[in-house]
């Protein structure tokens, strides 16, 4: 039977893999939202059931005053001598740098935590080199090595110049130790952004493999290999391995690259890469993907001169590919609508930065989703009264209702359809003119515009917003069955990352503000439904 990519469909980039006997755990990139790093497990690689994140607690990382898409970048998960290491980096605002910053290790015995407090590692961070992405390889001789890439230390041949290089990490002390070694510059002369380093050793060879080319529709994955850790590294003659940037920005899937190799308990091989599907039909012609950078799976095989080909005979990632060798182990199917009855919230929903006051409640008022109106709002970079899941389908509705009733015009509670802080659609009820209202406000370029605006009755208000592709619709109900609409056919571009920036996809949330001013007001959500196409 065939399975489908993308096998972790929406906003969940920077895929990493280890195999634990006949397990498998991967972690993604999360970058200034909180939980941060979600952690799955699958016994199948195509199947996957959430199990936790990696960054749960807002005393491990200081994510306050983040940008958008700064933060957690690009992690690696591991399995060592029964423990889980996870290494990452957490990147910080140029202009307002968090602390602290840079590289760091968290450990767990179970992959569902609690995971450890951070273990800071700053290799080259504060000395004019930083370096991201960094991966971790036990050895087979005991040893555990640190790779990354950072600004070359020999200087640098064009703005995006960059090398992989190596170091030896102390177990005992969770230190860097040792001599620093360059290992790799990328396969393309004058490559840009070489990155997102893995190291394996198979067989007698240590393979090193890289992403280059920008994370966009340049995208690419490549390799290089050597007869010892520290090198010599020599290039494959076919790289890159991996990528779609010969078939134009309107491929089906593209931008591929930020890979990772895993090897199954049968001997077969697979790869993780990182992908976009492109909108077939925009409004206006251009290169848009509002989901964000997804997970998507491809076979590996490795031929006679000793170097892998990913999809052999075809090349590339596709839609469908045969299933790997494997018994299939399918996870029940997460219900459609969360009543929000439980003691925590469902591992699909999502803060912005860490959430240090207690906004939120779900035995407030059980069986509801209790937000508390404060003053932070979602175009600033703080941590507002929201809480988000990730949209994973072009096509989608979603659902929720709500008890709110503003007490003055800078109240607002009801949905947000989110990219950043600066692009977004605020779907809420608030005040105007004494009356009570629901707003449609488009965020552009960090610039408010109401887009509709309709009189409301009563306290209780349904809420529905909808997708076809690109033209996003907004409905109101006061009972739930007669929806009016309040704008059909919205243009969604703006939600992609190639108008608004960074690297996030978009999130679909519940959101409260007081903008700006105090308030004791709060917003009762009975449930939330989202049903993908």
């Amino acid at each position: 039977m065939p399975f489908h990519n993308p096998v972790l469909p929406g906003f969940y980039p920077d895929p990493s893999v280890c195999r634990v006997g006949e397990d498998y755990y991967l972690v993604t990139s999360t970058f200034e939202y909180f939980p941060g790093l979600p952690i799955f497990h699958s016994r199948d690689l195509v199947h996957w059931r959430q199990v936790g994140h990696v960054i749960h607690r807002p005393t491990q990382l200081n994510l306050d005053g983040l940008r958008y898409s700064k933060g957690l970048y690009a992690p690696t998960i591991r399995y060592h001598d029964g423990t889980f290491y996870v290494i990452n980096t957490l990147v910080p605002n140029a202009e307002n740098p968090a602390s602290p910053c840079g590289n760091f290790i968290v450990t767990a015995t179970d992959p569902a935590g609690p995971w450890s407090d951070p273990y800071w590692l700053d290799p080259d961070w504060g000395d004019g080199a930083p370096g991201i992405d960094p991966s971790l390889l036990f050895d087979d001789d005991g040893r555990a090595w640190y790779t990354g890439n950072r600004i070359p230390l020999s200087g640098v041949t064009s703005p995006n110049d960059r090398e992989i290089w190596l170091q030896e990490l102390d177990l005992n002390t969770m230190q860097l130790t040792g001599e620093k070694y360059a290992l790799w510059n990328g396969a393309a002369k004058n490559a840009i952004h070489p990155e997102a380093p893995h190291l394996y050793h198979i067989g007698d060879t240590y393979y090193l493999l890289i992403a280059e080319g920008g994370t966009d529709a340049y995208h690419a994955v490549t390799i290089a290999r050597s007869k010892t850790v520290t090198g010599p590294y020599e290039s494959c003659h076919r790289n890159p391995i991996l990528t779609h940037r010969d078939r134009g920005f309107f491929s089906p899937i593209a931008a591929t690259g930020h890979a990772e190799l895993v090897q199954t308990q049968n001997g077969d091989w697979w790869l993780f890469a990182l992908g976009v599907r492109p909108y077939s039909a925009p409004f206006e012609p251009g290169y848009y993907y509002n989901l964000g950078r997804e997970t998507f799976l491809a076979p590996v095989t490795w031929e006679m001169d000793g170097w892998p080909v990913v999809n052999a005979g075809r090349g590339g990632i596709e839609f469908e590919f045969p299933s790997p060798d494997l018994p299939p182990h399918p996870w029940p199917e997460l219900p459609a609508r969360d009543e929000f009855e439980g003691d925590t919230l469902a591992f699909c929903w999502n803060f912005l930065r860490n959430p240090r006051d207690p906004f939120w409640s779900l035995a407030d008022r059980p069986g509801h989703l209790r937000l508390r109106l404060r003053p932070e709002m979602v175009s600033e970079w703080a941590n507002p009264s929201f809480v988000g899941r990730r949209q994973q389908h072009m096509n989608f509705v979603t659902q929720t209702v709500m008890e709110f009733t503003p007490e003055n015009e800078h109240e607002c509670a009801g949905m947000v359809v989110m990219q950043n802080s600066d692009y977004h659609f605020r779907f809420v009820v608030t005040l105007a003119g004494g009356q009570r209202v629901i707003q449609l406000i488009k965020r552009q370029d960090g610039n408010d515009s109401t887009l509709a605006e309709k009189p409301l009755a009563g306290k209780l208000t349904y809420l529905k917003v909808e997708a076809q592709g690109q033209a996003y619709s907004f409905s109101v109900s006061v009972d739930g069955g007669q929806w009016q609409p309040v704008a059909e056919n919205v243009e969604g571009h703006i939600l992609s990352t190639t108008v608004a920036g960074g690297f996030v996809g978009t999130y679909i949330g519940l959101y409260a503000s007081s903008s700006g001013q105090t308030s004791g007001n709060v917003a009762d959500f009975d449930w939330f439904d989202y049903v993908g196409a």
